[in-house]
């Protein structure tokens, strides 16, 4: 139900100078039908279409000088889904990955999915961050998200914190602009 202006808005709240935002919007404010658990082929076309706008707004900002080491992609809900599967899908090294309240996609997460011919993330910084009882994502696939990305050798930092909701909480947004501000200090 969220917009591509609500992200903006979000990012807002942990941009700097120097830092530019695309947010892909979803049609009809949804990027799949169906919960992210659900078997993979139920949320297409939609999965497929929104890993090609994450790819679509990866290509722009690289047209416009920006290297993949430069980019860093923050999700919440859906989009902290897609943003964590695009990743795990397109392995190299990204200037970070912000997953807020979300995980990989799928009824089961299979590690060889993704860890087939070697892949490396190259220490990409990555944070989740999620409630221990959000209605909508498990606790058990944060886990299972952050151990698959670990396998990757992404530099996984996972907070959970307690009887939340679905949501995004102070603690979040402060880490978020700290991750922003390492990439543009960099």
């Amino acid at each position: 139900g969220a917009t591509a202006q609500g992200m903006i808005q979000l990012a807002d709240e942990v941009g700097r100078e120097g830092v530019a935002f695309l947010a892909p919007q979803a049609a009809r404010q949804t990027w799949y039908p169906n919960s992210f658990l659900a078997p993979v082929e139920r949320n297409e076309p939609g999965r497929s279409s929104g890993l090609q706008a994450i790819s679509d707004a990866i290509g722009e900002a690289n047209d416009a000088g920006i290297p993949i080491e430069r980019i860093m992609l923050i999700g919440f809900s859906q989009g902290a889904c897609l943003a964590s599967e695009y990743l795990a899908r397109n392995p190299q090294r990204y200037g970070g990955l912000a997953v807020l309240s979300g995980g990989l996609i799928g009824e089961d997460i299979d590690p060889d999915d993704y860890l087939a011919d070697d892949p490396d993330l190259e220490g990409t910084p990555v944070f989740l961050g999620c409630s221990d009882v959000d209605p909508h994502i498990p606790e058990e696939r944060v886990h299972d998200t952050a151990d698959v990305l670990e396998s990757m050798n992404a530099d996984v930092t996972k907070r959970l914190y307690e009887g939340m909701g679905h949501g995004i909480n102070e603690d979040e947004m402060e880490y978020v602009s700290g991750m922003v501000a390492d990439l543009v200090d960099d």
